[in-house]
């Protein structure tokens, strides 16, 4: 090998233009960076560890309170009451249903009765012109008579009782 220049000079030389410093340098804050980097992962994860043993801590608990709530709840007891009170809602709906029939049924009676009492009040003590009712026969037939249309109203069947068992004959009447 032949050079053309010592090879001391050479050395020296090729010493001074690789200069090192300023790669040393860059290395130095890379370095810094990585160290840097590696603190703010490991704040990062010690704080993700902390979130995670708190919603694990959060989970035990839920999962305790479910568990106690679903072993006190009996579906075979809640099951029947529902039956219970439903069975109970519809009864109570039957007997106000009957009542309220009822009560139509009364207020019907009552108009009815109503209306027969003012015709008996338009009649009057006499009672109106019937063949049994005829002026001067007394005051005993009239009561008679107005009792009569009284038992009719209220539905009641009368008979004619034996003719000397009373002692007043023919105006006696049998309830």
């Amino acid at each position: 090998m032949l050079l053309e220049e010592d090879p001391s000079t050479l050395i020296s030389h090729t010493l001074q233009n690789f200069n090192i410093a300023p790669d040393k340098q860059a290395i130095s804050r890379i370095s810094e960076s990585l160290s840097t980097l590696q603190q703010a992962r490991d704040l990062r994860l010690r704080e993700a560890e902390s979130s995670l043993r708190r919603l694990a801590r959060t989970l035990s608990t839920l999962t305790a309170q479910h568990n106690e709530l679903t072993s006190q709840h009996n579906s075979a007891h809640h099951a029947s009451e529902m039956a219970r009170l439903d069975t109970q809602k519809f009864r109570i709906a039957k007997a106000a249903s009957d009542l309220e029939m009822e009560t139509e049924r009364l207020q019907a009676q009552l108009a009815e009765l109503h209306a027969k009492l003012q015709e008996l009040e338009i009649q009057g003590v006499e009672g109106g012109v019937e063949p049994g009712n005829v002026p001067g026969n007394g005051g005993v037939e009239d009561e008679v008579l107005l009792r009569l249309k009284v038992y009719r109203s209220l539905g009641m069947e009368l008979e004619r009782e034996a003719a000397g068992a009373g002692g007043a004959g023919d105006r006696e009447m049998g309830v």
